[in-house]
């Protein structure tokens, strides 16, 4: 997700419909394998969480175009599947919601260091590079010169946006003058990383106090994508150079809290959502 695909609105920062998008199938076809989805299935769900039918069907297109989604026709219907790139995408996200979490306490002092040079000409090289360092845990130490915590491999990142002549990647270990913490300060906008997951508990600890839930499968769709924005930012910075009592992981307990309870969504929607093989 890029920074692009957020909007900020008087009720706060909505996802675009593209990160709904995506967060459907990755809640309902990425766990079950090559299915396809009909349109008006698509339709249903995202329009529970106030995306209109005309705005899904031109994302849609605009998603098939950029190589995330592709087409399958059964009869009148059209139906949805995810490509390899969009699979890859959302395990990437995957396991950063499910396994990685959002709170560091296995650090093991080490650093990934990124540089890069670009011509001043490459703009959209430039905002697609740093969109993907960002999303992978980086910082910018220097302007030319990212930073993350731990062992980060952005070969792949590198590589699919072409820039592998233009960068140059290390692992090291800071010497001891260096003060990690200020490093961190400097480098992090602190205040606003945590900001976002208050703003998330709060948000979710109310829903969790409301009791019953009339929609489970919207809500499951409102929760991780409201999950992923709060975490895409957050390098996963090494808790013990973190202010006392950082907000993650009481948020991170809340959004496991509602998932556990939306959990019965997955099965429902199985019944629900109308699918059909995804042709290879």
């Amino acid at each position: 997700m890029e920074d692009d695909d957020i909007l900020d609105t008087a009720e706060g920062p909505q996802p675009r419909p593209q990160s709904l998008m995506l967060t459907f199938f990755g809640n309902h076809v990425l766990e079950e394998g090559n299915l396809a989805i009909y349109s008006g299935s698509i339709i249903d769900v995202l329009g529970r969480v106030g995306v209109g039918e005309q705005a899904v069907r031109s994302t849609l297109t605009r998603m098939v175009n950029r190589g995330l989604l592709q087409r399958q026709r059964e009869g009148r219907k059209m139906f949805f599947g995810l490509t390899p790139q969009a699979t890859r995408v959302l395990i990437d996200g995957r396991t950063r919601i499910w396994k990685q979490g959002a709170v560091n306490d296995d650090w093991d002092g080490s650093w990934t260091l990124l540089g890069f040079s670009l011509p001043d000409s490459w703009k959209r090289q430039r905002h697609d590079l740093r969109s993907r360092l960002t999303w992978s845990g980086f910082g910018a130490l220097y302007s030319g010169l990212w930073i993350a915590p731990g062992h980060v491999d952005v070969s792949a990142v590198v590589t699919d946006l072409g820039l592998t002549a233009h960068v140059k990647i290390f692992h090291a270990q800071a010497a001891e003058v260096t003060d990690i913490e200020q490093m961190i300060r400097d480098t992090w906008d602190l205040e606003s990383i945590a900001a976002r997951y208050v703003a998330f508990d709060k948000r979710w600890t109310s829903h969790l106090g409301n009791g019953t839930d009339d929609d489970p499968i919207g809500t499951r769709l409102r929760l991780v994508s409201d999950w992923l924005r709060t975490i895409r930012t957050d390098p996963r910075l090494p808790a013990r150079h973190l202010p006392p009592a950082w907000p993650a992981r009481t948020a991170q307990q809340t959004f496991h809290r509602v998932a556990e309870q939306t959990h019965p969504a997955l099965r429902a929607a199985r019944t629900t959502l109308e699918t059909t093989p995804l042709r290879s």
